[in-house]
């Protein structure tokens, strides 16, 4: 697992949540295999990975739903591992809600208040407060099914928030709401992280909230981290083709080292010719490689880029033909096949409502890149 560091000043201070060498067993399948990561004070944190790699599993541990087989879970230092669900400051907003069809919208946020016992004033001042916090107001005395989807997901986000909690889990909080009510939620969620600064651990297989929301990303795959870091640098630097894989659309071009010089790789690829790609800060134990480009790194012309910009001569130009063209209205998307034989995609922002810069299927183009723009990673 690889963690990039980010900003010093980030790292000041004890982290509130702990995992050290975690793992959990279900009969001969491992689900968390060894798993260790920090979580510092008012970070709003996502656990992103495709289904079963043990994300979830991993949320349920620090709920307290499951217990490790190995490891600890530690809390503000205290080893909360065996500590019951209702009994650690921790709290969990489940992906179906899980509201009690029965009670109005302010009886189902002040359960949990009245389990804990506290007095019927400060119930009643805190609901009030939760209330006002998702902009529920009005709608004290409505049943579930009463709401809308996203009235819904505020009540069990109020409820979640109402005991006050030191880590706040979220297990695919918005993955029942449509596009545009995910989008603006997510906004809204992370406002209200903000204002609160409590620490939110979102687990989401949903690469665009994951990279919107969170201020880090924790990869998982088949039970492990595959790398730690903010959004930029997971996608800019992945550390393992795998990883670059998957967030994101990437083109993927296979070769093998031909030469280096001042900081730049001459990189033979099967499909594309020769690439000039920059040589990574860290050193390349393998002489088989990829190098990674991501789609909107790709420029198209059709004679190629102009002597005026950057070193041209330094510049990869690549001939090929427009294969297929996607149009999603804030861009377009390109295949194009080159004619040393790779495909590669393009994405290109829309910035003229009229067509008159756009390609068509069969049209001779130049695909053009810098090689700082080139990712290498190792196969």
């Amino acid at each position: 697992m690889t963690e990039d560091a980010g900003d010093p000043a980030d790292l000041a201070g004890a982290p509130l949540l702990q995992i050290e060498s975690v793992e959990k067993r279900f009969g001969g399948f491992v689900a968390v295999d060894g798993l260790s990561l920090d979580i510092k004070a008012g970070e709003f944190f996502a656990l992103l990975g495709p289904s079963g790699c043990g994300k979830t599993t991993l949320l349920r541990m620090l709920a307290g739903f499951e217990t490790p087989d190995r490891g600890r879970i530690l809390l503000d230092g205290q080893d909360i591992a065996a500590v019951l669900p209702h009994q650690r400051p921790v709290n969990m907003m489940f992906q179906n809600y899980a509201l009690f069809p029965h009670l109005s919208v302010a009886n189902n946020i002040a359960f949990g208040l009245k389990r804990a016992g506290l007095p019927r004033r400060e119930i009643r001042e805190r609901v009030a407060e939760m209330v006002a916090l998702v902009k529920l107001e009005g709608l004290e005395k409505r049943k579930p099914d009463q709401l809308s989807g996203g009235q819904q997901q505020r009540v069990a986000l109020a409820r979640a928030l109402a005991r006050r909690p030191r880590l706040l889990l979220l297990d695919e909080p918005m993955a029942a709401l449509d596009k545009k009510l995910r989008e603006s939620t997510q906004l809204e969620l992370m406002a209200l992280q903000k204002r609160l600064g409590t620490s939110f651990v979102i687990v989401t297989h949903d690469q665009e909230e994951a990279m919107t929301v969170a201020d880090r990303i924790g990869v998982m795959q088949a039970g492990r981290l595959e790398q730690v870091a903010t959004p930029r640098q997971l996608y800019e630097t992945p550390a393992s083709r795998w990883v670059a894989e998957f967030v994101g659309d990437v083109n993927m071009l296979d070769g093998s080292i031909a030469a280096r010089e001042h900081g730049r790789l001459s990189v033979t690829t099967s499909g594309a010719g020769t690439v000039a790609a920059a040589e990574p800060r860290q050193p390349l134990t393998a002489t088989s490689i990829s190098v990674a480009i991501r789609p909107e790194k790709i420029k198209l012309s059709r004679r190629g880029p102009a002597a005026d910009v950057g070193h041209a001569d330094a510049i990869n130009r690549l001939d090929g033909e427009i294969a297929e063209v996607g149009y999603y209205g804030g861009l377009t998307s390109y295949k194009i096949r080159l004619d040393a034989g790779a495909t590669l995609l393009a994405k290109m922002a829309n910035t003229t409502r009229l067509d008159v810069d756009a390609y068509r299927t069969g049209q001779h183009v130049v695909a053009w890149f810098s090689p700082d723009d080139c990712v290498v990673l190792e196969r």
